[in-house]
Parts: structure tokens; sequence; C-alpha cells
């Protein structure tokens, strides 16, 4: 068999790798041939060892050669907790060539946001979001790239980056499409679990062509490697000898041949028994064994430097293994010449140049491994001291910190909570975690131990809400927790009770905690925030009691701070959903406003309240018709959490009540954008929640709207838009419109049973609002036919219900209803009546729907053509075809 070699100078790595560098070239040509080309994505795995760096060097090589810009970046074992490390390595070329002012420039509104995380910007005042922080650095990595074109990125030793690293690079990859860049990833196949294995997954599957594994090397292409490094005389059994050592192991074949070159080893049949112990010294206790060889102080400096990682300087290492500089000097130049460190590549330097790196992996993992426990331990408290010393911050230090020995060090307690805060206002709530969690083992001083759980549960606050409620319940049951920090604990707790849906269980611990205070605010902010979450539970009836008791509470309020508006804000909803007047439900949430603007520290971003109260207000005013005020609220949100990189369930929310606002104007193509990209971002989030609810609720009542039946359909059986329903209440009222769908693709008695079960819901909370719950209306229309007095009792209701709220939507909805129930004059005069009062709504599709009825009853080519006009700027693709089908007819019969 023909021995396959690689050409020129290409590293020993290489052999047998043709496909992989195949596709390489294939992948480099598509990306310089047209600058709008689409990116791509390939992934190399394999073994250690087996050359996915030596394809990566061979990939810069081919990529330089064709005027392409490559950015690289490597995991490394000993730095996974450091949150961005890789992704700040990657970018590193980029930023290094950029001043301030024009790295701002080119970030645009995302510097704020991605440059903390990156290491160019301060953080903000506010704790970033997670979410946030990956859009801004795709956004970031987005706009660099199109500057950079053709662009190439590596990752070597993906299995060891950072989390934050790889939750960028799975949402960068589901770009590439749009991007013209080329991205390779090499990995070993095992080394990840938990979330960084499903990101790893997640950019796999965005692939360009299959994951190459990389394989051993053939005991012909090892003949082959061998000839070419010690000599063409090497004969057949010494080659076999060779791969039967390494096993095909490209890397571990490249040591032993150098040191079957040092040792001047005869490469022949009866040289060949000494390979295997050559072998043994280059790797596992063999490596271990050899750097003992080299003397105490070497093997201090090696030590060190595995303890360092990354950023290796013989100063730094000097000051940790205690030496002086000279010795240090001499030390190093020993671990180069025995092959264990060596000097990095500056084509290819991390975002902490350090003088030395290990010359593999392995290598640096035998040596961090060979390290006695106690020891190692006391080096790590070391090098946090050197770290933080060079003014880097706890944060920088934090790694090592994790490694120190729980000693009750009071002061080692504090360093872990600033580096908590630090990763959290950079957008890397694990690393926060891991820091606080650390803290508690030390363990806190008794009067500082309740306030790092405090810091704790809310650092997991929405990521993980189950672990939150146990370090926030352990927190209030110490002393120590007093006066508003208490209130904001049992706050908090409240919420993540709420996410981890055990809202019963969060209404009865605010409540608990508001009977241990005192009147006065704390106590008010309590009842409120009880209040709220008893407001937006659907799983159980209401007492007219509990509207009573808000009501009377309210009375009292004259807004004079937070939680008197909280409670303003929360009767005004509370009413709006009973159906009570709308002119008084407008009144007190008015109330609520200072100046008719959110109140300081009630704002979307403010953590005091949860944004459910301010959805609560905005929607009171969405459904009494003050649509101006609930878009400025709604637009309001949306642009509060994207100047602040929120981007996870505040942004999906806020998109998916933007889309409410467009809805409830007509303005449905806009409605369901927005709504689309609610949906977008809540699937980020994860399915099943409120936010989910809300935004897929919404988008299938637009689709209905715009006539678009079989799409509104899709969207159900995609999304699971069907019970069991969600906890909190969602609006509008999704059995309402689960029921109108139905009907619509014609399961009528589904649809029935449907609307019914929302009419018993929403009797049993007292919802009497026949806009935010509109089964009446669509169940009278169902029964119609089938069941004629109870069709035109359920209309008798609704227009009662409507006439009480008061808004002129709702009693032109209840009008049209009505008039679809009657024939003849009647029908004409109550759908000439519903034209009047929704002519005079903001709801400009239910006014298009009441012209071309009045039209068809009225027999008017006018009125229809006024209404086909409102409905093709609604976007009410259904409302046109009944219109111009009904204008048809018209002129057929005048004929």
């Amino acid at each position: 068999m023909t021995e396959v070699r690689p050409t020129g100078a290409a590293s020993a790595s290489l052999w047998e790798r043709e496909s992989e560098l195949a596709a390489v070239r294939r992948a480099v040509d598509t990306l310089c041939a047209d600058r709008s080309s689409s990116g791509s994505l390939l992934v190399i795995r394999g073994e250690a060892g087996l050359g996915k760096t030596a394809l990566l060097g061979e990939t810069r090589r081919i990529a330089e050669a064709r005027g392409c810009h490559v950015w690289s970046a490597r995991g490394a074992e000993a730095l996974k907790s450091v949150p961005f490390y890789v992704v700040r390595q990657l970018l590193q070329p980029a930023l290094v060539s950029l001043l301030p002012e024009e790295a701002r420039e080119y970030l645009g509104d995302w510097y704020d946001i991605a440059g903390p995380a990156l290491g160019i910007a301060d953080p903000g005042e506010r704790r970033a979001d997670p979410q946030g922080v990956c859009d801004g650095l795709v956004a970031a990595v987005t706009r660099l790239a199109r500057r950079d074109w053709p662009l190439v990125l590596l990752i070597d030793d993906a299995h060891w980056a950072d989390q934050e690293t790889l939750r960028w690079l799975a949402a960068f990859a589901e770009r590439l499409a749009d991007l013209s860049v080329l991205v390779l990833v090499a990995r070993r196949p095992g080394d990840v679990r938990g979330e960084s294995a499903r990101h790893l997954d997640a950019v796999a599957a965005t692939a360009s062509r299959p994951v190459a594994s990389l394989s051993a090397l053939t005991p012909d292409a090892t003949a082959g490697l061998t000839r070419a490094t010690v000599g063409g005389h090497a004969d057949a059994a010494f080659c076999r000898e060779v791969w039967a050592v390494t096993a095909g192991n490209p890397y571990e074949t490249v040591e032993l041949l150098a040191k079957v070159q040092d040792s001047e080893i005869d490469p022949v049949e009866s040289s060949a028994a000494e390979l295997r112990v050559l072998n043994r010294s280059a790797r596992g206790g063999g490596l271990v064994a050899r750097l003992e060889g080299l003397g105490i102080e070497a093997t201090r400096f090696a030590w060190a430097a595995a303890i360092l990682g990354a950023g290796i300087t013989v100063d730094q290492v000097a000051r940790l293994a205690t030496m002086s500089q000279d010795d240090a000097v001499r030390c190093a130049e020993l671990l180069r010449n025995a092959r264990i460190l060596t000097t990095p590549d500056p084509a290819a330097a991390p975002v902490e140049e350090g003088d030395l790196e290990f010359v593999h992996p392995l290598i640096a993992s035998a040596v961090y491994n060979s390290i006695p426990p106690a020891l190692c331990t006391a080096m790590h408290g070391i090098a946090a001291r050197v770290v933080t010393d060079s003014g880097r911050g706890p944060a920088a230090a934090s790694r090592h910190l994790l490694e120190v020995h729980p000693d009750d060090d009071a002061e080692l307690v504090s360093q872990l909570r600033s580096a908590a805060r630090e990763h959290l206002a950079v957008g890397a709530p694990d690393a926060a975690r891991s820091c606080l969690e650390r803290a508690l083992r030390e363990p806190p001083r008794p009067e500082i131990h309740p306030h790092v759980l405090y810091e704790l549960g809310c650092a997991a606050l929405l990521t993980a809400p189950a672990t939150t409620i146990g370090h926030l319940r352990s927190a209030l049951a110490m002393p120590g927790l007093d006066g508003s920090e208490r209130v904001d604990a049992v706050y908090r707790l409240s919420q993540a009770l709420l996410h981890n849906d055990q809202l019963e269980e969060a209404v009865r611990t605010v409540e608990a905690e508001a009977a241990r205070h005192e009147s006065g605010p704390a106590r008010l902010r309590l009842q409120a925030v009880q209040f709220m979450w008893e407001g937006i539970y659907a799983g159980e009836a209401t007492s007219p009691e509990r509207s009573e008791r808000l009501a009377e509470l309210a009375r009292t309020c004259t807004g004079r701070d937070n939680s008197e508006r909280a409670l303003l804000i929360l009767c005004g909803f509370d009413a709006m959903a009973r159906g009570e007047n709308a002119e008084e439900v407008v009144e007190l949430c008015d109330r609520a406003l200072v100046n008719g603007r959110l109140a300081p520290g009630l704002g979307w971003t403010d953590p005091e309240w949860g944004i459910e109260l301010l959805m609560m207000l905005a929607n009171a005013y969405a459904f009494t018709d003050r649509l101006d005020r609930a878009e400025a609220l709604y637009t309001e949100a949306l642009r509060g959490y994207e100047s602040a990189g929120w981007s996870g369930g505040h942004l999906a929310l806020a998109h998916a009540y933007v889309g409410v606002g467009h809805r409830r104007r007509g303005r449905l193509r806009e409605a369901e954008k927005s709504l689309r990209e609610s949906l977008r971002l809540a699937e980020r989030v994860g399915r099943g929640l409120p936010l989910y609810w809300s935004a897929t609720c919404n988008l299938v009542d637009t689709l209905l709207a715009r006539g678009h039946v079989e799409d509104a359909w899709e969207v159900a059986e995609q999304y699971g838009f069907a019970p069991p329903y969600p906890s909190t209440i969602v609006l509008p009222d999704p059995r309402s419109v689960r029921g109108r769908l139905l009907l619509a693709v014609g399961r009528t008695k589904d649809g029935i049973n449907e609307l019914e079960e929302a009419e018993k819901a929403a009797t049993a909370r007292g919802h009497h609002n026949p806009i935010m719950v509109p089964w009446a209306v669509d169940l009278a229309r169902a029964l119609a036919t089938e069941d004629p007095a109870r069709a035109a009792q359920l209309a008798t209701d609704v227009r009662r219900r409507a006439e009480r709220f008061g808004t002129d939507t709702a009693i032109g909805e209840a009008l049209r209803c009505a008039a679809a129930l009657e024939t003849g004059q009647r029908a004409v005069r109550l759908a000439a009546q519903a034209v009047t009062f929704l002519d005079a709504s903001p709801c400009q599709y239910e006014h298009a729907a009441a012209r071309i009825e009045y039209g068809i009853a009225a027999r008017s080519t006018a009125e229809l053509g006024r209404g086909l006009t409102l409905a093709r700027q609604c976007g009410a693709d259904g409302l046109v075809a009944r219109a111009e089908e009904a204008l048809a007819t018209a002129g057929a019969g005048r004929e």
C-alpha cells in the first residue's frame, strides 16, 4: 500500500487528513468567491492528540494565503469557569485594532451591552441580562465580520470553552446563513455535559457538512511519518512498533519520534523494544517522572504555570513559585528544551498574552493533576493574590478563589461576593452562582450568612427558580435580613415561586410576611404584591370580598409612594377584568401616574416591582379603549428593555404586547410581525411559561382576524396552544381564542365545548369584561341555529355587560353580535348602531367588520366599499374577500 503523506512542510499531524483539508479549501473558496455568499460552519471532532489543532493551523495558512482575516481562540480546561474567556480571545485582533471611539461606533447600541463582557467598557449600574449580552455579542461579531470580510473564525478545544462563549456560538451559528463568515470548531467527543453540551449540539446541528470525526493514523501512514522524521532507512518492523506503541495517535507519534532523534536510536528492528519505554516518558506518570528529573525548581515552575493556565509569564510564575527571576528564566528554558513548555504562536495569541504555554493540553492536564492536592490548593490561594495585586479585580481572581480550601476566612467570602457582583454586571450569572456557592462553604460569618444566601437567590432568580426558592427560604429563616431587604427577599421568593408554577404558595408567602408587619410602607408593599399575584392567578375562583378589600385599600391611597400607586393599578385592573365602568378604571390608573408618566422607581427595568404590575396597567388602558396610553407604555417597555440589553422573557413579553396594541388598533400586519418576534424570543426562554402563552394566544387571535385560518391552526399545533392552560391569566382569554379557532376550522362541537369552559372559568374568576374574555359573542353566533333561545340570551347578557363597561368597542361588538342573530330591518338597525359605536372606537378591525356586515344587511354598496377600504388598511384578508364577494353579488344583482 502506498504511504500517504502531506505536501510541503505541512504538520505531521496532517497525515491522512486529505478529505478534511479538501472540505476546508472548498469552504474558503466559497467564502472568498462572493461577499454575499452564505456563511458556513465545519465541526472537527476527535480524541486528544488526533490533530485537531494541526487542522486548524493549516486552515489558518490556507485562509491567509487567500487574503482572509483569521481570528482564533482556544478553550482551556483550567479556564472553563472564566466567563467570556474564549470569545474575548476570538475578538482580540479586531478589538485591539480599534480606538475606543471606533469600537463604540462599530458596535453602536450594543457597545454598552456587549462591551463589558468583552472587557472594553465598564459595566452599567444594573446587572446585565445574559440573553441580552449574548445577542450583543452576536451583533458585535456580525458587524465586525462585515468590516473584515473575508473572515475565518477558528475555535479550538471547544469542549473546554466557557459556557457564555458556547451560548454565543450557538446563537451566532444560527445567523450564518445571513453572513459571509467561515467558522471551524474543533472539540473532543466527550468532556462536556449539561448546558455546555446542549450548546455544542446546537452548533453541530447548524454545520454545513457532517461532523468530521478524526481517526488514528493507519500503519502505512505511521510508517511514512516515521521515515520522514528519522530517515528513510527506518525498517518495517521498527515502523510497525511505532504504530503499535502509539496506536496511531499523531501527537504521541510525533513526540515519540522526537525522543527517538534526541536519543539517537537507530530506527531498526533491534531498537524497537526501546520505543515503549520512550513513549511512557511522554505521557501520564512517565511525563511526571521526566518533569521531576529536571529538578525541584523546574517542577515547581511547571506546577505554577499549570495553576495559571493562561497568560503564563516568567515574572508571574516566579512570584507564584516563590523563586528568583534568574531561577525562573533558567527553569523556563529547561522546560522548553524538554518540550513541556513552548513560546506561543504570535498569530494566535490569547487575550492574556504570555511568554509561555504548554506544548499540548495533554501535558498541561498531566502536570496540573500531578500537583499534590494540599499544595495545589495553596498555590491557587497565592495565585489569587498575584492576580488581585496586579489590579485585575476579584472576578479575574475568582477561578483561583474557587479552588481554595474552606477555612472560615471572612476576607475570602468578601472577595467572592465582590466577584459575584462583577460577574452579574457583565451578564455571567452562572459564574456568580459558583462564587456565592463557594462562599457558603467557607462558611460566612453568621451575620453575613443570610446576605450571601439572599444574593445567591437573586443571582439564580429566573434561570433556576427551584434553586432560588431554597436559598431565599433559608435566608429568611435566619436572623439578619431586616427592613426593606427582608421585604425584597420575600418579594423575590414569591417571584421565584410564580416562575416555578407555585402561584398559590407565592400568595401564601407574601400574605404570611405581611401579617408580621405593622401598618406602614413595608406592609403596604407586601399587600400589593399579594393582590398582584392573586390578580394574575387563573387557577381558582375569586370571591367578591377580595375585590371589595382591594377597593377599600385603594380608596385610602393618594399615590404618594409606589406601594400606593401599585394598589391603584391593581384596583384598576381588577375593575377592568370584572367589567366595571371603564371611566372609573381609567381614573384609578391615572392616579397611579405622576404627570402622566410612570413614577421614579416604577419603571420597566426597575427591580422593586416586576413587569407584571406595569403590564396590568397597560392592559387596563388597552381594554378600556385608551389605546394611546397603552401603546405608549408598551413601546416604552420595548425601548427600555432593548436599550438595557434585556433580550430574554421581558423583551419577549414587550414584543407580545406591542403586538396586542397593533391588534387592538387593527394594524394586523404589524401585530403579526411583533407577535412572531415575541414567539421567537419566547422559544429561547422556554415553552410553557406565561409569556410564551401570551405570544402564542395573541398570534392565533391575530391570524384569525386576518382570515388566515390555516396559519392560525398551524401555529396552535406547532406551539402547543391547547389545554392544559397556564396558572396565570393571559390576555385575551386563551380558552375564548381557542374556541374561536376550533369554530373557524369547522370543529363546531369542540369549539362550543371550549367556549363553555371559558364561560365557567370566567364566571369563577368574576371576569365579565366582554372584550378581555370574549367567549359569549362567539358562543352566541355558534348556537344561533342549534339553540337560538340561548344564543339570544347570551347576546342580551353581552350587551348588558358591554353597556355597564361603557366603551364604544364593547357596545359596538355587542350590537354586532345581536345583529348577527336577527334578520330583516331589525338586523339592519342593530348593524347600523354597531357601526356608529365602532366608528368612535380606536379598534379599526372591528369597525371594518361592522361596516361590511352593515353593508351586507342593508345591501349598500357604499357601506361595503367603506368597509373594504378599512379591511385592506387593516390587512384583514378574510374581511376583504367577504366584502369583494358581497360587492360582486350586488353588481350581478343589478345586472
